[in-house]
């Protein structure tokens, strides 16, 4: 099963998360399948990237989203 969820980079109390589509048995940072997005939780205001046609794609083909990629996909939404 394909999953929609973060995957973690940045140096050690930096982090910034590329949202990916991965197959759900992966590791967190393993290999992923395609880059939807960013996330960097260390900035203030609007913080998140998405390509919203991918991440539709991915949802029509049954991915599962993570809780926090959800939250971001339902803002990204609403935003537009």
């Amino acid at each position: 099963m394909v999953a929609l969820r973060l995957s973690r980079k940045g140096s050690k109390d930096r982090p910034y998360y590329k949202i990916v589509a991965v197959d759900s048995r992966k590791r967190r940072d393993g290999r992923y399948i395609e880059q939807i997005g960013t996330y960097n939780p260390m900035i203030e205001g609007e913080n998140y990237t998405l390509d919203l046609e991918k991440a539709d794609k991915w949802l029509g083909v049954g991915a599962k989203p993570s809780t926090t990629v959800g939250s971001i996909i339902k803002k990204v939404r609403n935003a537009g």
